[in-house]
């Protein structure tokens, strides 16, 4: 008994310095993510999607292989069928969340393509409620629901028009993104991959892939100031962005680390308001229906973690 009884306090202090690395990368994740819209925004007012796309992967690509040499864990024996799993989660999750928000943004106010792309930790919540078996699914479903209800009177309400004011197709991409990005992050956690061995190859893949893109549109490439930016957005909040948050998801799980998640539509929703983007009352009150759903989602995810 006393044996098991010295072990507890280590075990507690190994969790307690886990939840505490987790909330550091997802901070460093949320502060870069914040930045993605504001400066998308300005490279996408006189650049295709596919060329700012390609120095994002690009950017990414090269921090992801920095990352890489860096580290000096051993990669465990794989075969086909266990190393497809891994491929398939980073494509998703990088090519398919990036690339989807991209056309959003491109398509339709970049505001609201923004809120619609960061709902994806709503829908991580009702996944929770599918599949996990929650504590109280109940308050948990009614967060969510609420955190909807939030993103939409912030659409309805950021702007003085009529909803969809983009074309359908950037709502869809908007969607999808969210969907892609959900579905990474309930994943990423479940598998032993490392972050850097689960995002280097997708990022290669959307270098590839976004170059052959720009070749067919064949248009002038940025340059100076702009190409900065571009490779920013790849290096900042794709490439550390992404790997910041693979780690808070492997090192705490998805339960304090929620609660930050949830602030990353709206710091990036006061930037674009700050750059210009007007936000009425009605939006505001939006964003405080999304804070409060984010942190009761988070604290109930929180609960169950310690709980258990």
């Amino acid at each position: 008994m006393v044996e098991r009884g010295d072990r507890a306090p280590c075990r507690f202090h190994r969790h307690g310095s886990s939840s505490v690395s987790a909330l550091v990368f997802a901070t460093g994740a949320v502060a870069l993510w914040s930045t993605n819209a504001l400066v998308g925004k300005s490279l996408l007012a006189g650049h295709p999607v596919s060329q700012v796309q390609f120095l994002q992967f690009a950017g990414a690509a090269l921090v992801f292989a920095a990352i890489r040499l860096m580290g000096r864990q051993k990669a465990a024996a794989a075969t086909a069928s266990t190393a497809l799993v891994p491929l398939a989660v980073g494509f998703i999750g990088l090519v398919g969340t990036m690339v989807l928000q991209y056309i959003a943004f491109a398509s339709m106010p970049v505001i609201e393509a923004n809120l619609v792309a960061y709902t994806w930790p709503l829908m991580v919540a009702a996944a929770v409620i599918a599949f996990e078996n929650p504590r109280r699914p109940a308050l948990l479903g009614l967060a969510a629901a609420l955190g909807f209800v939030g993103v939409a009177l912030v659409i309805s309400g950021g702007r003085d028009h009529t909803w969809f004011e983009g074309d359908l197709t950037g709502y869809l991409a908007a969607f999808g993104s969210a969907l892609c990005m959900a579905f990474y992050s309930v994943m990423v956690g479940r598998l032993t991959t490392s972050p850097d061995r689960l995002l280097l190859p997708s990022s290669l893949v959307g270098v590839a892939l976004t170059l052959l893109w720009s070749a067919r549109e064949g248009v002038a490439w940025p340059t100076g100031v702009d190409l900065a930016l571009g490779l920013y957005l790849g290096a900042g909040p794709m490439g550390l962005g992404y790997y910041f948050w693979s780690r808070a998801l492997k090192l705490g799980g998805s339960g304090k680390v929620a609660v930050v998640a949830y602030l990353t539509p709206i710091a990036s929703t006061l930037l674009l308001t700050l750059s210009g983007e007007r936000l009425t009352t009605i939006g505001i009150a939006g964003a405080v229906l999304v804070i409060g759903s984010c942190v009761a989602v988070g604290l109930e995810r929180s609960e169950v973690q310690d709980y258990v």
